[in-house]
């Protein structure tokens, strides 16, 4: 498939839920080694906040024209307001913002130079919310699932998606038949049980199955051990240059990378995450959602930092 020509007559309308967090970055330049210490000097000429995780996965799925939304919790500090300044701005077709006052909200903040990034540093809090918060999350997304055609699981093992919300929302979510999709960093899959999709990269597969991943053979039986672990019909792993990898009806096959240039790969799997689903919702077969994503992974990886594909950016590729 060469060109994706998506309906235009209705929108399809996805929620992400998970752990979002603010990106912060803070721009200079350097020319100077400080005499305190043997560490750079940074004139900082300005900083920029964006939605990162889930919240990056949001923004992909806007790429594409979709009504996408997002559910997820924050602390009650400043940096929560920001999150807030910054969902306002991109107007998501709904959100929840559920306020944890026992956290801090995520925020990572990057000190880059020349599109060079020097230090990264983290404010979070990676515990697992309680069950009144995780019930808050779900008594909301119980309001808004009938108009759902799909609910992504994005789990950066930051603290939202606790076992009690997600056996909830699973079971919420098979008995509207609606499409469940994963993308986790946890190595222990088994909360995940009864899912539609699990998208782990490779790293991840290894982990969660517990088998290291050298080639096709091992890659199939790491895929069939997730299937088995969440009783999920597809398993599709990204396989960095080597494509992606895809078991469906107890087999693998794989597709080649279409990334020609490769500049940054922060946020591909966002990106591959967000497509994925955006294409079947749509109606696309596993195998032509994977030929999507994967060309909406070749252009986000062109450009540096979590960047987002558009639908007439991956149909360039593809002429």
């Amino acid at each position: 498939m060469s060109f994706f020509n998506f309906q235009t007559d209705k929108k399809v309308k996805i929620c992400v839920i998970g752990d979002m967090m603010l990106d912060h970055y803070i721009n200079g330049s350097c020319d100077r080694i400080s005499p305190e210490a043997p560490v750079q000097i940074v004139d900082v000429s300005g900083e920029t906040y964006s939605l990162g995780g889930a919240g990056n996965v949001l923004k992909n799925l806007q790429a594409f024209g979709c009504d996408g939304s997002i559910i997820s919790i924050s602390g009650n500090d400043d940096t929560s307001q920001i999150v807030t300044d910054e969902l306002e701005k991109i107007k998501p077709h709904f959100y929840c913002q559920v306020k944890d006052r026992e956290r801090r909200t995520t925020i990572k903040t990057r000190i880059v130079v020349n599109r060079h990034q020097l230090i990264r540093l983290d404010k979070e809090d990676k515990v697992y919310c309680n069950d009144i918060i995780a019930d808050e999350i779900f008594n909301f997304l119980k309001t808004k699932v009938t108009e759902l055609d799909v609910v992504i699981l994005s789990d950066y093992c930051k603290g939202v998606l606790s076992t009690h919300l997600v056996k909830n929302v699973i079971e919420l979510c098979n008995t509207n038949n609606i499409i469940t999709i994963v993308d986790s960093k946890d190595k222990d899959l088994s909360k995940y049980y009864g899912v539609t999709l699990v998208k782990p990269n490779r790293k991840e597969a290894s982990l969660a199955s517990g088998i290291n991943i050298t080639d096709d053979i091992s890659l199939e039986a790491a895929c069939k051990k997730i299937a088995d672990t969440t009783a999920c019909k597809t398993v599709v792993v990204t396989l960095s240059e080597d494509g992606i990898g895809i078991y469906n009806d107890n087999k693998l096959t794989k597709k080649p990378t279409k990334a020609l240039d490769v500049f940054d790969v922060t946020g591909a799997g966002d990106t591959v995450i967000a497509s994925l689903s955006f294409a079947l919702a749509n109606g696309l077969s596993i195998s032509e959602a994977c030929d999507f994503a994967n060309s909406a992974a070749a252009v986000v990886v062109a450009k540096f930092g979590s960047a987002v594909a558009t639908l007439d950016e991956i149909n360039k590729l593809n002429r």
